[in-house]
């Protein structure tokens, strides 16, 4: 899980970061910039981080129901979309005999300050019952909240049909329909008096806005991805595709210095807002589902891109990130800027149009400069400089020359080749100096020191050497590893060390320091896993691949198919089930897009679009049956596919002008 960080003098201890509560028992919905948490029972209580929020203030932080004079008997929360939760509950009020409840209540409770309280009698006769709503806010910024420093209640002020509350700098506003026969400023309290027959139902509607204004816009921006389905023998996976879908589209969020480009905000609720890295990695494995959404990421990537000349120009800034016990933390900025032409290039295989490429084109040769200007005096890539040379980031390199090389030929610019002879001295640097040899076949190292010894760490970071990316005619580009190695590497990934069951561990069991809750030393991190499926996909290590997937897929359905950013990687055993990590982001744009990456590496679309052809190349075996993917997107028109269970794949959709290949 990232956190920014900052250099300190040698000799000074950091600082303890504040304990983040406890999110993995909440109910959270997001519409971004809109957040909801909710306790599973649905009653705001105005303690620990409830409430709701917008744009990362809370503007409710209380909203506790009574029914009868009683609270409601909470009986079940769950999620009804990525923007909204429904929590039913009962009611005795004693009108009837027995132990039956006889008033039943619903309340749907949406992202953007909206709640619905449904109250249904089951009685035979007419009751009438007193309803009540306790309101109240400290109108705390989620960071405050975050650190356990939120303020007390602000006093409330009727205001029209409800309550309000204000700062010197905020204000928040509750408004009710119909109108409460009494508002009681000094208790926050809401009243209604409410007459049922048998079998009927009054609703209650809240709006919690920061105005005056009666209702709240949702603040969503004009989704760029196609609104794609997922349907199969195994009827799990069009419920995760969908949510994956949903999710990252409730957590787009636009750019202030160009309100017409969206991103993916990295996860609620910690991290709603831009993560240079994080939030192009969604972009780029949410391709099938179009390039919309790359081109926005990449144009407000591209206007905070350092100019000038000099050792920084070209760089994409970006904060700092734990890496765990075992290495400082990585640079975010670094793995932006090296990411910056693949996902370019990847996207105009995909159908960015020409002119768009064009617009970005010199952005990225921007990225390949500083690149060339950013190896130490042992060929590799330092992160950040002076630092460890990451395995991972050697792969993020050598793909970032080799499709920027592709990226370069296909738009008629110079220096392709010069790039993908870097890139192949790069892999001799490499395998001499990475690979470490052993009685089992070896292993790569997780980093080499600034000295150049190697930390025989095997991590999660191992599957980015997979993760080549695709060139031009539906072609993988090489990888850092030769076959030999590969094969090896794939079966590290498919062992138990590695393989927890429920996806890949980030750090091998045996390992020093493995913490299985610990996000980079142990924990299962949902988007590296999806990058193990399609890298061992692409491979051709179809067990291995196959594995992993069913294992995230059980995993997402243990989770309602909102995989958090991470989870606790106990090994899976007859009747467990994956722990959460409590602190994770859920949802959080790389584990949402997650989903669609993994299952689209099953199907295995390779498209060219400038050439104007498309292949389909399925993981053999159809690990989970029959599947078919509708609604995506190939040079902008409608694709779908179907894979059978014989693994065989049929185009059964896309554009006229594509020739479909194998």
């Amino acid at each position: 899980m990232p956190h920014p960080a900052s250099p300190r003098p040698p000799g000074v201890p950091a600082a303890r970061r504040p304990e983040l509560p406890p999110v993995h028992d909440t109910v959270i919905c997001v519409a971004a910039p809109c957040l909801a948490i909710s306790p599973e029972h649905g009653q705001l209580t105005g303690r620990g981080i409830d409430g709701v929020y917008r744009a990362g203030r809370r503007l409710l932080s209380r909203c506790v129901l009574r029914v009868a004079g009683r609270e409601p008997v909470a009986v079940r929360g769950r999620r009804l979309g990525a923007d909204r939760a429904s929590f039913s509950a009962t009611v005795r009020t004693g009108a009837d005999p027995g132990p039956d409840p006889d008033i039943g209540v619903e309340r749907v409770r949406h992202a953007d300050g909206t709640e619905r309280i449904t109250l249904r009698s089951f009685t035979a006769r007419p009751v009438r019952i007193p309803v009540e709503v306790l309101l109240g806010t400290d109108l705390a910024e989620l960071a405050s909240v975050a650190a356990g420093a939120a303020g007390t209640e602000l006093p409330a002020a009727v205001h029209a049909a409800g309550l309000r509350w204000s700062t010197g700098e905020a204000q928040a506003v509750t408004a009710a329909e119909p109108a409460p026969d009494d508002a009681l400023a000094s208790a926050g309290l809401l009243r209604w008096q409410l007459e049922l027959g048998p079998g009927e139902s009054r609703t209650i509607e809240l709006r919690t806005t920061q105005d005056r204004v009666t209702r709240a816009s949702a603040g969503q921006v004009a989704n760029p991805l196609a609104d794609a389905v997922a349907e199969g023998d195994d009827p799990r996976v069009e419920a995760w595709f969908r949510t994956s879908v949903e999710d990252l589209g409730a957590l787009l969020l636009r750019d202030p210095e160009g309100p017409g480009d969206a991103f993916a905000a990295a996860g609620v609720p910690w991290r709603l807002g831009l993560a240079p890295a994080e939030s192009l990695w969604a972009a780029r494995m949410a391709l099938p589902l179009g390039t919309g959404l790359a081109a926005a990421t990449l144009r407000i990537l591209a206007r905070s891109q350092a100019g000038g000349r000099g050792p920084g120009a070209g760089r994409i800034p970006g904060p700092l990130r734990g890496a765990g016990p075992q290495l400082p933390p990585g640079c975010t900025g670094t793995e932006a800027t090296l990411a910056f032409p693949a996902v370019l290039a990847e996207a105009r295989l995909w159908g960015m149009p020409e002119e768009e490429v064009a617009l970005l084109l010199p952005a990225a040769e921007r990225c390949l400069d500083w690149l060339r200007g950013a190896l130490g005096a042992d060929g590799f890539l330092a992160d950040p400089d002076p630092g460890p040379r990451r395995c991972e980031t050697q792969a993020h390199a050598h793909r970032a020359a080799l499709l920027g090389a592709g990226l370069l030929d296909g738009c008629g610019r110079p220096g392709g080749e010069e790039w993908r002879q870097w890139a192949a001295a790069l892999r001799e640097r490499f395998r001499t100096g990475f690979w470490i040899d052993g009685p089992d076949g070896g292993r790569p190292a997780a980093a080499l020191h600034p000295d150049g010894r190697p930390l025989p760490r095997l991590t999660g970071a191992a599957a980015h050497l997979l993760d080549t990316g695709l060139l031009s005619g539906g072609r993988f580009a090489p990888g850092l590893l030769d076959r030999t190695r590969t094969e090896q590497v794939a079966r590290l990934l498919g062992a138990p060390a590695m393989d927890s069951g429920w996806g890949l561990r980030s750090m091998a069991v045996r390992e020093p320091g493995h913490n299985p809750f610990g996000h980079r030393s142990g924990a299962v991190r949902a988007y590296e896993s999806a990058v193990a499926v399609a890298g061992l996909a692409q491979a051709g290590f179809e067990k291995e691949a196959a594995g992993l997937l069913r294992g995230l897929l059980d995993a997402a359905e243990n989770f309602g198919y909102r995989l958090p950013e991470m989870f606790a990687a106990e090994q899976r055993t007859l009747g467990s089930a994956p722990l959460p990590h409590p602190a994770a982001c859920r949802p959080a744009a790389v584990a949402a897009a997650a989903g669609i990456h993994a299952l689209a590496a099953l199907v295995g679309i390779r498209p060219d679009a400038p050439a104007g052809t498309v292949a389909v190349v399925p993981l053999p075996g159809a690990p989970l049956g029959a599947l078919r993917l509708s609604g995506l997107r190939v040079s902008g028109e409608p694709f779908a596919v179907r894979i059978s269970r014989l693994g065989l794949g049929m185009v059964e959709e896309a554009a006229d002008a594509l020739q479909l290949g194998g």
